[in-house]
């Protein structure tokens, strides 16, 4: 996977002009399951494709909010999978590519593209994102994860390294993790047992998840205005955008540590230059105790 990530990153920066280019992308969440998937399915792209086509993962964020996103920085440290290695959203121009008839789009996690790559949709070859269901009257969603391994163990299987296998079973466990449900789905304990049968040295679940508990909300050296931008949702009407973000925090830990009088209000260019509007309405600033 790292020599992949390695020769696509070069490749983009070496090629003056690109010939056709399959892009994998994922939402702006960016999180561990979709960024995982991301990599995964363009790595297999990168195997099948037939030559003169270059796969590339992209992150649909620039690179400079990466640094909000500290559970999946973290884990990805974990598996040595330097961040000099991914390409962000404002490191390639897709809408030129696309101009030039050369792109092909992947969407991971969301059926529709974002705002601002509305003419990007003519591109979009096949989306990768579940359908919610029901099991024992939850509704639950099986991960993206799941969904890239079970078409890369029917297409090849060969390409399943522990490695792999390894970062995958992490990602399905973490989403399962945020979705607070008291079991695993059948969906999901099916595919995990696929991998753990294929690779009996991989780490116990427990441990997997006790990392993952530790990292999950650990937003240590970020600022208020990052930890409010990490979690950004957006609310539009069509003309305007509402910015809403939420922090979480022992009501002690807001009166003296992070919310000072001073520093109540965010500045709201910070949001608006995150999403990219030109109308803004001010939000509200959400402390859950």
């Amino acid at each position: 996977m790292e020599e992949f990530l390695q020769r696509a990153k070069s490749k983009l920066n070496r090629s003056k002009r690109l010939e056709k280019v399959h892009v994998v992308i994922g939402p702006k969440s960016c999180d561990l399951d979709s960024l995982i998937s991301t990599f995964t399915y363009a790595y297999f792209l990168d195997k099948v494709s037939p030559p003169g086509v270059l796969c590339l993962p992209v992150l649909n964020i620039p690179r400079t909010e990466f640094n909000y996103f500290t559970e999946t920085r973290f884990i990805l440290e974990e598996l040595n999978i330097s961040e000099s290695f991914h390409i962000f959203r404002d490191e390639i121009n897709l809408h030129q590519l696309n101009d030039e008839g050369k792109l092909s789009i992947t969407l991971v996690g969301s059926h529709v593209l974002a705002s601002e790559d509305k003419t990007l949709e003519s591109a979009v070859v096949k989306v990768i994102n579940p359908v919610e269901q029901s099991d024992a009257n939850v509704e639950f969603r099986e991960s993206f994860s799941s969904l890239v391994l079970k078409e890369i163990l029917q297409e090849a299987p060969d390409l399943i390294t522990e490695q792999l296998a390894h970062r995958l079973r992490g990602s399905i466990l973490f989403k399962w993790m945020t979705m607070e449900s008291e079991k695993i789905s059948e969906k999901q304990e099916e595919i995990l047992s696929i991998l753990e049968e294929k690779f009996p040295n991989l780490p116990p679940r427990e441990d997997i998840i006790s990392v993952l508990q530790e990292t999950q909300f650990n937003a240590q050296g970020l600022s208020i205005e990052q930890t409010m931008l990490k979690d950004l949702k957006e609310l539009s009407d069509g003309e305007i955008k509402v910015a809403i973000s939420s922090v979480s925090m022992n009501l002690e830990m807001s009166r003296i540590e992070l919310f000072p009088k001073s520093t109540w209000l965010v500045n709201r260019e910070a949001f608006q230059t995150r999403k990219s509007v030109s109308r803004c309405k001010a939000g509200i600033t959400n402390v859950q105790y």
